[in-house]
């Protein structure tokens, strides 16, 4: 039986005979359903028309993408490390030429995902590599593929090792999930933030959202605690999903000042903009 995706977030579902009849990641507030209706693609459907980008970003750091973009088109990291290689977040696409290229960039010991919208195709890398997948628990309501390889980890932190700390920061969805990397940035340290922490197209500055497609914010208060979730960890280099959204320097410090800023707008104070 086909494991149906839908073509609008790329998640990819259990096995079933016919389509399904929603996408429930679609479906909630923070996603939609565009107007010509749910569509539906494979996996090998969707390896006739695209294939992965994939080259070095930094020492020990591989990005993976695809082209054309698909569904949301976030692109994974691979990060190389002594204790194995972890993906962070997926992409919908794997295929012979991407198992050949991370097969010799040294395989996958571990996949790690920020937040539901890319959960993608990740029983599928589960599998190609025999790799346990983590997830916060909170997210659970959201697997749309459900397998023994997924382990739900709870509480506020996880370590994967080799200086790689998982951090539940909620914000965008309550298991919400940012990887620190001590040895990134030439060991300034980095956050792969996802969109949970968002690098705006003016990369000085970050920015904070309950709906990106839908442009829903969050509470202030639920920003002081994305913030607060990372401000324990050193780092330099914010990595956000796609490969133009990176800050790479100053990046704690533009946290603080972008979560300030955030509140004075939403807040109005002292906030001339609005006089």
């Amino acid at each position: 039986m086909p494991c149906f995706m839908c073509a609008t977030c790329g998640s990819q579902f259990a096995p079933t005979t016919t389509e399904p009849n929603s996408c429930p990641i679609c479906e909630d507030e923070r996603q939609y359903v565009p107007p010509s209706g749910q569509q539906w693609t494979t996996l090998e459907e969707l390896r006739i028309s695209h294939a992965n980008r994939i080259e070095e970003i930094e020492p020990d750091l591989v990005g993976i993408g695809t082209q054309p973009s698909f569904a949301i088109g976030q692109r994974a990291l691979l990060l190389q490390t002594t204790d194995g290689n972890v993906l962070w977040d997926c992409v919908s696409l794997i295929d012979d030429a991407t198992l050949t290229a991370v097969n010799a960039a040294g395989g996958i010991h571990a996949i790690a995902i920020s937040h539901p919208h890319y959960y993608s195709s990740m029983v599928e890398w589960s599998r190609a590599f025999d790799a346990p997948i983590y997830l916060h628990a909170a997210d659970r309501e959201w697997v749309t593929r459900p397998d023994e390889a997924i382990h739900y980890w709870e509480g506020e932190t996880h370590a994967l090792g080799d200086g790689m700390t998982l951090v539940r920061a909620g914000g965008h969805f309550a298991g919400g999930t940012i990887l620190h990397w001590s040895r990134g940035a030439g060991g300034k340290g980095a956050i792969l933030s996802g969109d949970i922490i968002m690098v705006v197209p003016d990369t000085g500055w970050v920015s904070f959202m309950y709906s990106y497609p839908n442009l829903i914010p969050l509470p202030v208060d639920e920003v002081r605690r994305v913030t607060a979730s990372v401000e324990p960890y050193a780092f330099d280099r914010i990595y956000g999903a796609w490969w133009d959204r990176v800050l790479y320097s100053d990046g704690k410090a533009a946290v603080a000042r972008s979560a300030q800023r955030y509140a004075d707008v939403i807040e109005r104070r002292g906030d001339r903009r609005f006089r």
